[in-house]
């Protein structure tokens, strides 16, 4: 191949065909686990889960909810009535974990599959299909439920939740770890190679903002492994930019918790950012307009099925914790229930008016926007009673 270019080396080529590195093997990365795949709980020297089963039957609760959503939003874009889901089938540990870990003062900036962090906060899932359906910009107000718009320009919303931190730390809103405020920013593997989420790790360490950020890495950026992205365990990038990074097995719902709850703690009382890297696996598709099937091998994901964040947490509560089955048939007839809502709900949604979206540009309406309005207005009627 390089012979038929003229100037290149082979090493050229092999450099850029061979992957960087091989991938690594899930039993050869440490990070920080409370709960196995087998539901056993395990202690571990710097971080402990202390709350009672009762709120571990929570979590079971809200993970197992938040997939029969996800599964009825993916079912809905299959039959046409959303135009595109992006699931976050496999992630519902790193999400719930994290999210209880909030506290009513925090804010959240999201990405686009932030599904389980929006359950937590209170966000109605019908609003996150209005987004994908495409009658509306996911137009709830942020300050309802301390959850900002799902951002679908990848590492954004890093700059942005880095922000609005600075502004927590300028309003004198840190200094208590319990009852002060801190920001917490979701991205994936992939957006860690995007220059504003860089850019938002210089600014909070420089600033010392009150910051965490949560990077979901679920091994794949659509269909980029994650050796294509680092030469080193994400985690480690924190050390470089100079604060702390650890590295949650994001599968565990026990140890998400624990891990955020001390990240968010340290960035209340004024100790700066943290970088959590919850080390999962995306299960599903990117999104729905994706084929895992053509560039990941099913054995990776067959053997991730073992380690399921639901499957473990049941276990748990069902050989250690003495739960009846009633529970989670209980939790099983919720999910049925919220989902039959969820789909009658995404068919009732109306289509919006063309003409909306001039409404929501400025808070005071401009000669040029109404001029732009009243063409627009005249263009679309020009069609009526055609066709």
């Amino acid at each position: 191949m390089s012979e038929s270019v003229p100037g290149l080396a082979p090493e050229v080529f092999a450099s850029v065909e061979a992957p960087v590195s091989p991938p690594q093997a899930l039993e050869e990365v440490e990070f920080v686990q409370l709960l196995t795949p087998e539901g056993e709980r395990v202690e571990h020297p710097d971080y402990s889960f202390a709350l009672d089963d009762d709120v571990v039957k929570s979590f079971y609760r809200d993970m197992t909810l938040v997939r029969r959503i996800d599964t009825e939003a993916t079912a809905l874009q299959r039959q046409g009535e959303l135009g595109l889901w992006a699931s976050l089938l496999g992630q519902e540990a790193a999400q719930i974990g994290s999210a209880r870990a909030l506290n009513k003062k925090d804010m959240v900036f999201p990405t686009y599959r932030e599904h389980g962090v929006a359950w937590c906060q209170g966000v109605d899932p019908l609003r996150l299909l209005g987004l994908f359906r495409g009658v509306d910009q996911g137009g709830w107000d942020p300050k309802d439920n301390n959850f900002h718009l799902y951002t679908i320009v990848i590492g954004a919303q890093t700059l942005h939740a880095t922000g609005y931190a600075m502004g927590q730390q300028r309003d004198h809103a840190i200094g208590d770890a319990e009852d002060g405020e801190a920001t917490i920013a979701y991205f994936g593997d992939g957006a860690s190679s995007q220059g504003d989420v860089n850019e938002a790790f210089i600014w909070a360490s420089v600033f010392n903002a009150p910051v965490v950020f949560f990077c979901q890495n679920n091994q794949w950026a659509i269909s980029e492994p994650i050796d294509r992205q680092t030469r080193i365990p994400l985690y480690q990038r924190a050390a470089g930019f100079g604060f702390p990074g650890v590295r949650v097995d994001g599968n565990d719902v026990l140890a998400t918790y624990a891990v955020t709850q001390q990240a968010l703690k340290r960035a209340r009382e004024g100790s700066g950012p943290t970088l959590i890297e919850a080390y999962t696996y995306r299960m599903g598709a990117h999104t729905t307009s994706d084929d895992p099937t053509k560039y990941r091998l099913n054995e990776d994901l067959e053997h991730w099925k073992l380690k399921d964040p639901i499957e473990r947490v049941h276990a748990y509560l069902s050989r250690h914790a003495g739960v009846e089955h009633d529970f989670f048939d209980q939790v099983d007839a919720e999910a049925d229930k919220i989902a039959a809502e969820l789909r009658a709900g995404c068919l009732a949604l109306p289509d919006p008016e063309l003409t909306d979206f001039f409404q929501h540009v400025y808070v005071e309406e401009t000669p040029q926007l109404a001029e732009q309005r009243d063409q627009f207005t005249a263009y679309a009627a020009s069609f009526e009673g055609e066709g």
